[in-house]
């Protein structure tokens, strides 16, 4: 049993990364239900690839924004002025159905997770229960009822956001990599048609330092502003935007630090951290909850196979490995989109053109340009059999699938197994497969189609759990036997 705090997105993707080998967890969440505050807003199309394996995909997607929207950033001085900019981020239907994106409010993805983890046998989640502390003899956490009571559990994952108690137990440094800010956020409903000046947009940015989000592409708002503490923060928004907005409804408001972070380490001994808890950033490029299911699915499909005794222990130390290079990258690039509207507001207040703001803005539309940052992400780590040679370009606006080990294959991922699969276009796997299960890993032998060779580049590709390449040849290897060793970690 893996114990698991925190119900967010994160957590509740780990418990069913968990439940899909037969792992039971439980999941001990301070709330009595998924948040009213919507929080992120964006799952791109690799995360999306990771839900379908969970069998989740069709459910979220029907709680989220219509995929006849597309997703537009506009640029502003105010809403009662000409755009400066757009941005065009086409709709998820005009996408390949298979890779696209979902606008989704945070809260309505968090509550339909839940309404998952409530329905597995293997998930015991423990609502209204409250984290206190770590022990020898297990987790402490207060009840509903206000008792105190041990939960012990082999593994503990932190699942519990930016302020992690699990963090703060284990005493893992995060140390930020610029000045944090305070910021609020007012989560309202307005169907008022001056906040759609310029037509529909996912996210207007106006050069008074206010962020506007449409959060489901009807009356329901999000709007973010630098502050420590306002009296009247709707009177603030409606100076910001320049325009006298109708607020029919304020649902909540939010004050938050702002933070570029990333934890020194995820593991310490049997306790891991996950999501927020192991990396913080801003909104700006809709990072957060993207690296954080991408982390519950590294460790996830980890934990189950060493618990399950097909992988050894050391499997768990390239959880690490491989997720905390991603989490750094992700870091720099919210940084760099955070930077384009700290100067954007900059250069407006010291009094640049709309054609010079319009120009500088031309030059930084890569910042939505970025499916190799999504898709394109590569690990490196003991369980990956790496290759000599330089490995591909990796282009941060366009993706190219590869076999290279430790990246995303080509297609094929709906006739991948639960544990590894061979993709053999040789006809030469067979043997390999079967002593592969011999050992007990779980292994799917797929016979690939002909026409797909060249862009799979090898006669026998291993992919892992996770989709990732594990090892690929043009033929058996010398010693298979060495080969599951590695991809497994045990020795």
């Amino acid at each position: 049993m893996v114990l698991i705090i925190g119900a967010g997105p994160v957590g509740a993707v780990l418990a069913l990364e968990l439940a899909r080998y037969g792992v039971a967890s439980t999941v001990v969440e301070r709330s009595h239900a998924a948040p009213l505050f919507p929080k992120m807003d964006f799952l791109n199309g690799r995360t999306m690839e990771l839900l379908r394996r969970l069998g989740v995909e069709s459910r979220v997607r029907a709680v989220g924004v219509a995929p006849e929207h597309p997703a537009n950033f506009v640029w502003t001085a105010g809403l009662d002025r000409p755009a400066i900019a757009v941005w065009p981020y086409p709709a998820p239907a005009e996408q390949d159905p298979l890779v696209a994106y979902l606008r989704i409010p945070g809260s309505v993805l968090e509550d339909t997770l839940r309404g998952f983890l409530r329905a597995s046998p293997l998930v015991d989640l423990r609502e209204g229960w409250t984290f206190l502390s770590l022990a020898p003899e297990g987790a402490l956490v207060r009840t509903p009822s206000g008792a105190e009571q041990h939960l012990e559990s082999p593994y503990v994952v932190g699942c519990d956001g930016a302020g992690s108690a699990v963090r703060r137990c284990v005493k893992v440094d995060m140390p930020v990599s610029a000045p944090p800010t305070r910021r609020i956020s007012i989560y309202f409903r307005s169907a008022d048609p001056a906040l759609r000046p310029y037509g529909r947009a996912f996210v207007t940015t106006v050069s008074t330092g206010v962020t506007l989000v449409s959060r489901d592409e009807g009356d329901l708002w999000t709007a973010s502003f630098e502050a420590s503490e306002v009296d009247d923060p709707v009177a603030v928004l409606r100076a910001k935007l320049r325009v006298d907005v109708a607020v029919d409804e304020v649902l909540a408001v939010s004050s938050w630090t702002g933070a570029l972070a990333v934890a020194d380490r995820y593991r310490v001994g049997s306790v891991f951290l996950a999501g927020d808890a192991a990396h913080q950033y801003y909104p700006f490029g809709g990072h957060g909850a993207n690296t954080g299911i991408a982390d519950a699915v590294d460790l996830g499909w980890k934990l189950a196979a060493v618990t399950r005794g097909w992988a050894g222990p050391g499997l768990l130390d390239t959880y690490e490995t491989e997720r905390r290079p991603v989490a750094t990258f992700n870091r720099e690039m919210s940084a760099n989109f955070l930077e384009v509207a700290r100067r954007f507001a900059r250069l407006s207040a010291d009094g640049a053109s709309d054609a010079h703001l319009a120009g500088f803005l031309a030059q930084e539309t890569a910042q939505v340009a970025n499916t190799g940052i999504h898709f394109g992400y590569r690990y490196t780590s003991p369980a990956i059999c790496t290759e000599d040679g330089p490995a591909p370009r990796w282009d941060w606006g366009e993706y190219v699938p590869t076999t290279w080990p430790g990246g995303r294959p080509p297609s094929l991922f709906d006739r991948f197994g639960t544990g590894f699969t061979l993709v053999d276009f040789a006809r030469c796997g067979e043997a390999l497969v079967k002593e592969a299960k011999r050992r007990g890993i779980p292994m799917t032998h797929v016979q690939a189609p002909a026409h797909l060779r060249e862009e799979w580049e090898r006669d026998l590709v291993l992919v892992r759990p996770d989709h990732h390449v594990a090892w690929r040849g043009d033929g058996p290897p010398d010693d298979w036997d060495a080969v599951l060793d590695q991809v497994t970690s045990r020795s």
